[in-house]
């Protein structure tokens, strides 16, 4: 098969899934999508087995994917949550969102990486403490789309929701850089052992020149958007394009953090965009598409990784470490969450069962995919993914199924037009 049959294939499969879903299931899409990834797994082994040359998996696996999940697919999805933040929305909301969102994946990180690196010591799998951390900055980000569509089904309290919405939006970006930001530091501690001072060193200019990076290109995009008029919607879909290709490359290419850049710029040409004084900037038109390219993207991802799974070494203990993994990110989730609201409560006020519904609503989806398909070669890759595999499957499908349950015994009783209802 060449790379156009392949692309060919992912677009029609994930249009197959979003309308058998859309019309038939009529589930959440991160359900419903993750639902129809697991049975085309299946039904693709089953047909590899009896026809080994019609087995789709082993024609995938010819084309090496992770420069273009690097490359595209992050900066496009993190660009498109960034370009949806309206801080003016957060309003009084902000400082906690913010917190949340930075305190937390931090917490997040190091105790599910700390959790993640004793468990497989135990289970006689290495992988170094690094590799570790990375994976417990992968795999803190939470669904906005899911989360996002799970509160508009239910009668929660307008703090609540901005809350549960707004740390959705914030974490993803910052998880991927802290990732990012984690393998590059695991890289160079291969060849030496890191100071202190390089460590730093690393960081300050892989967030740094990546926020700085952002500033200016997010800048000149809406200075451009301003020109451009809202009819010339095509002018301005490109613009936005644009401005993600060429920071990304600009970014990787002077060595600082692009999926940073691929955030900041977001930010800026979104709130910008949205501000009362540019009626001409950014039209709705833009963010109808990013929205629509985000959720492609999500559905793509979930085909991808039900054919990558089926082409990995699985081992019956990486499965194993796989599950223990779900109770180990569930506690590190409670922790994110725990930590900075009973530091904040002192000064502000929280709605009852706000660490609950934070905890268990926060749903894995398509960017610890891929961001865990798109990572380097490294020993212990393969554990890293079929972790991440098994934790988003049972977060999406658990977590996802049951957390109607939660809303209700929070108060958040089903709107009347919702599928619950």
């Amino acid at each position: 098969m060449s790379i156009l049959d392949i692309i060919a294939l992912f677009i029609f499969l994930s249009g197959a899934f979003i309308f058998i879903n859309t019309f038939y299931l009529k589930l959440p899409s991160s359900i419903g999508l993750m639902i129809m990834a697991l049975v085309l797994s299946v039904i693709v082994y089953l047909v590899g087995s009896f026809f080994p040359e019609l087995h789709l998996a082993e024609h995938v696996k010819e084309y090496e994917f992770e420069e273009v999940l690097y490359q595209i697919v992050l900066s496009f999805m993190l660009f498109s949550g960034a370009l949806n933040i309206d801080f003016r929305k957060l309003s009084s909301q902000r400082g906690s969102v913010l917190v949340l969102a930075i305190v937390g994946v931090l917490i997040s990180t190091f105790v599910v990486g700390t959790g993640v690196y004793f468990m497989l010591d135990a289970m006689s799998i290495h992988l170094d403490y690094l590799y570790c951390l990375v994976f417990g900055a992968l795999i803190s980000p939470t669904d906005p789309i899911a989360v996002t569509a799970t509160i508009k089904r239910f009668n929660l309290s307008k703090e609540l929701e901005i809350k549960i919405a707004g740390e959705s939006l914030f974490n993803d970006g910052i998880a991927v850089v802290l990732a990012l930001t984690l393998l590059d530091i695991a890289h160079a501690g291969e060849d030496h052992t890191l100071t202190a001072f390089e460590t730093a060193y690393i960081v300050i200019a892989d967030i740094g020149g990546g926020i700085f990076i952002g500033l200016l290109l997010g800048y000149i995009g809406y200075r451009l958007l301003k020109y451009v008029d809202n009819d010339a919607v095509e002018v301005e879909v490109l613009i936005t394009l644009a401005l993600v290709l060429v920071g990304s490359q600009l970014a990787d290419f002077i060595h600082v953090s692009a999926k940073q850049a691929a955030v900041v710029m977001g930010l800026v040409v979104g709130n910008e965009g949205k501000s009362m004084h540019v009626s001409s900037a950014t039209g709705d038109y833009v963010f109808k598409f990013w929205k629509l390219l985000e959720e492609t993207f999500s559905a793509m991802l979930f085909v991808l990784i039900g054919l990558e799974m089926l082409i990995l070494d699985l081992r019956l203990d990486f499965i194993a470490a796989g599950f223990f993994a779900i109770c180990i990110v569930l506690f590190g989730r409670w922790t994110s969450v725990f930590i900075p609201i009973k530091m904040m409560s002192v000064k502000n006020h929280f709605a009852p069962n706000t660490i609950s519904v934070l905890t268990w609503g926060a749903m894995r989806g398509g960017l610890p995919i891929a961001l865990s398909l798109s990572l380097t070669d490294f020993q212990g890759k393969d554990v890293i993914v079929t972790m991440t595999y098994i934790v988003v499957v049972c977060s999406v499908l658990y977590q996802g199924l049951t957390v109607p349950i939660l809303m209700r015994s929070a108060g958040g009783s089903p709107k009347t037009d919702s599928p619950d209802h």
